[in-house]
Formats: structure tokens, C-alpha cells, sequence
């Protein structure tokens, strides 16, 4: 399911990933994801209503060890209880990259995957796009016509 930002939401990704979320000021987010298990951890922030040149845009970033990834533009996210992960996903234009951080410190990103990839049979596609069409499958199925971070939906 499509889920907006909201603080009610900004739980449901802290239950998902079992991890508490700290504010950092009014509109940023931080969660820190560890898996002591296998030694892995990841710092998750949420920046929401940033504003560009008057635009307002969310941006998601994951600092993991040497890496550090951003995501601008997030439209929306999806947090599947199921898997123990939630997808940060922006569309552009028949483009889509999603941010896919995991419960278990676990983080995989697949930028600019055209739809064709997502809409297709993935066992009809080559070994090294199968794993991104299945990863991906779930932000096809998000219906954005009437989505908005407006204020008045911020809470």
C-alpha cells in the first residue's frame, strides 16, 4: 500500500525496521538499524517538505559504513510487514528509483529503472535485471495521480 508521510507513518517504517525513530527538529527523521547478528547497521533519515527553487521534495538518505545514499524527490513508500522492509520509491516520468532499506541493516537501491522493467514477466527478463524487476514489482502497483506532500497533510 501507498503511504504518505505522515508522523503516524514515520512510526510504521520504525515498527517495520525495529528500529525507534528520533525527530532531529521538526521535519527530519532518524532511525538507526542494527543487526547485531551479522554485525551490520544503517542510519535512516526522512527530510520531509525540503524546499528547492519553491518546490517542495522529501529526500531519504542511508549512511551504512563507506556508503552513503540519497534519494530526492520520494513520492511515496511502501512498508511491508511481510518482508521486513520498506521501499522508498520517486517516479519520473516512466522512471523509477527505489531505496529498499531492510530490518536486518540491509540496504539495495535501483536507480532509474524504466517501467517496461517493472510491468513485464521478470522470468522473461536477463539474469542481472530479474532481481530489480522482483525488488521493484511492489511501486508499480502505486496509483500517484492525487498524491502531494502539501502542508495541510503533514502531521
Amino acid at each position: 500500500m501507498i503511504h504518505e508521510f505522515t508522523k503516524e507513518n514515520i512510526t510504521t517504517i520504525g515498527e517495520i525496521l525495529n528500529a525507534e525513530p528520533k525527530p532531529l527538529g521538526d521535519d527530519v527523521f532518524r532511525f538507526e538499524v542494527v543487526n547485531s547478528e551479522a554485525g551490520n547497521r544503517l542510519a535512516l533519515e526522512i527530510h520531509l517538505g525540503l524546499e528547492v527553487d519553491d518546490e517542495r521534495m522529501n529526500m531519504v538518505s542511508v549512511y551504512s559504513g563507506s556508503t552513503f545514499l540519497q534519494l530526492h524527490n520520494c513520492t511515496a513508500f511502501i512498508a511491508s510487514d511481510i518482508l521486513k522492509q520498506v521501499t522508498f520509491f520517486g517516479k519520473n516520468g516512466i522512471n523509477t528509483t527505489g531505496l529498499i532499506v531492510e530490518e536486518s541493516a540491509g540496504c539495495s537501491m535501483y536507480a532509474n529503472v524504466n517501467e517496461a522493467v517493472l510491468k513485464g514477466d521478470f522470468t522473461k527478463l536477463p539474469e542481472d535485471l530479474m532481481m530489480c524487476g522482483v525488488a521493484m514489482s511492489l511501486t508499480d502497483t502505486a496509483d500517484l495521480d492525487n498524491f502531494s506532500f502539501d502542508d495541510d497533510e503533514l502531521s
